[in-house]
């Protein structure tokens, strides 16, 4: 049994798996992995059966259909929690999120609770995307900023470490957005229940096998939901 499982969705991420899993693993011997896959049509959960098959420290939760980025996340920190996890990190697949930050992520989760990765804590460190989108994501988190009143510098971030008890406090259960808005009302719950977020900076690389599961669906959630949070948080509805 891992004392940290870190639980990485997967849809069409064939190319990555394998290179990235070796690379988890490798950070601490008390590192498990659970793949959450969505039916991937290129053979993603077969690659990953493969890796689960040769390593112990792996598991596969195997989902029918592309049920979105908010719904893996319920389901694998229920199963990792179901595991006797003691600590849960978020993590893509697509190498955007560093291997080599999880030590620091996990030592600052033991610390406080909750350990994130920062894009905007020192600048702006992201690598390898046009202007365009770096300026939209930059204002896009003042946006929500202004909105939740959030203090948080990256509140669109998905590459945290958080201890089991702080899952059991937010109530990750009742959050129902997908993409980034999940990110947006994760981060939000976890200061509306007075959760104590370490941020560390890191340099965000877009990916450079496989594609973007970005959309303009996704985009317009986060703007919307927002205000939901907002309202919900000030009736205490959370």
């Amino acid at each position: 049994m891992s004392r940290c499982i870190v639980v990485i969705p997967t849809y069409n991420e064939c190319e990555n798996l394998p290179l990235l899993i070796p690379r988890v693993l490798a950070q601490d011997s008390e590192i498990g992995v659970l793949v959450v896959d969505d039916a991937s049509p290129d053979g993603t959960g077969d690659v990953a059966d493969a890796l689960a098959h040769d390593e112990a420290r792996v598991t596969v939760l195997h989902r029918e259909g592309n049920r979105g980025l908010g719904s893996a996340y319920r389901d694998g920190f229920q199963h990792a929690l179901e595991q006797g996890a003691e600590l849960v990190v978020q993590m893509d697949a697509d190498f955007s999120h560093p291997p080599d930050l999880l030590p620091e992520l996990i030592a600052g989760a033991k610390q406080t609770g909750c350990c994130m990765g920062s894009r905007y804590l020192k600048g702006i460190t992201v690598v390898n995307w046009p202007i365009e989108r770096i300026l939209l994501s930059y204002f896009g988190n003042v946006y929500v900023r202004w909105i939740t009143g959030m203090k948080l510098s990256d509140t669109t971030g998905g590459f945290r470490c958080m201890h089991r008890d702080v899952l059991s406090r937010i109530h990750y259960q009742r959050i129902r957005a997908d993409g980034y808005a999940f990110q947006i009302e994760l981060n939000f719950r976890l200061i509306h229940f007075g959760v104590d977020v370490l941020e560390i900076p890191f340099f965000f690389v877009d990916r450079t096998q496989g594609t973007s599961k970005m959309t303009p669906r996704i985009g317009l959630e986060a703007l919307w939901r927002v205000w939901v949070l907002r309202a919900r948080g000030l009736l205490g509805r959370l």
